[in-house]
């Protein structure tokens, strides 16, 4: 059944947004996708401040229309009660995409996982959305960098728990990382932890959907989204740390 909005440009309609964004980071699935276009395309403005979700996700959906473009299929959302404003939704030529992927190889080392959006990272945005499209897919040889948003239940989940959970898995080629709760309103926080792949070895959807999400760790975990990943070269051995 396809997720349905109303008035999105009213309080209430946001409010909506705001509430359902809450544990997710986009209208559907694991990756941005034709559905968060068409919520994005009905929203008349930026939603203010006070609303911590919805804000959060139409300045991702923006930065990726701006940059690279969408390309996810979605499972289908219905907005009811308002018109899209079509000239906000504008994706920018193929051309431009594939020059943006050149210059993000080469600032890959100088990306800050954990500090502030910079203009950088919005440039890295493309491989954002392309290495979560194909990170099921194993590939000829190399590492790739994740950055996970891991959401517990409710703001009464103990997330020293939770991350004990999460780091309790063990895979051939799978390396966690720094690790740092982030507030995500309504007293929630979320554990974002960075984990290095051996992209031959591990998939990150078999990862969330078979290990992080299922019994026993799901009894902490409510859902996974991918904030961050990139390809390339590390350094440091293989395995759960």
């Amino acid at each position: 059944m396809a997720v349905a909005f109303h008035n999105l440009n009213s309080e209430s309609g946001l409010k909506k947004l705001d509430e359902y964004l809450l544990t997710r980071s986009y209208i559907t699935g694991y990756q941005a996708s034709k559905d968060d276009i068409t919520v994005y395309s009905y929203l008349a403005k930026p939603p203010s401040a006070g609303y911590v979700n919805a804000s959060r996700w139409y300045k991702h959906i923006d930065a990726l229309l701006r940059i690279s473009g969408v390309s996810g299929e979605g499972t289908g959302v219905t907005v009811e009660g308002s018109a899209p404003i079509t000239e906000a939704v504008a994706t920018p030529p193929v051309a431009d995409s594939k020059a943006s992927a050149a210059a993000d190889d080469d600032d890959d080392d100088d990306v800050d996982l954990f500090g502030e959006e910079t203009e950088e990272e919005k440039k890295a945005a493309e491989e954002r959305a392309a290495a979560v499209k194909a990170s099921g897919k194993k590939k000829e040889s190399g590492k790739s960098s994740v950055l996970m948003d891991v959401k517990p239940w409710d703001d009464e989940t103990d997330m020293k728990k939770l991350e004990e959970a999460v780091r309790s898995v063990h895979m051939e080629g799978l390396n966690f990382g720094a690790a740092k709760l982030v507030p995500v309103g309504y007293g929630i926080k979320k554990l974002q932890i960075m984990l290095t792949i051996v992209d031959d070895l591990v998939s990150v959807d078999d990862l969330i959907e078979n290990y992080l999400t299922v019994e026993p760790i799901s009894e902490y975990v409510q859902s996974c989204d991918i904030e961050l990943c990139y390809s390339g070269s590390f350094d440091g051995n293989d395995g759960n740390q």
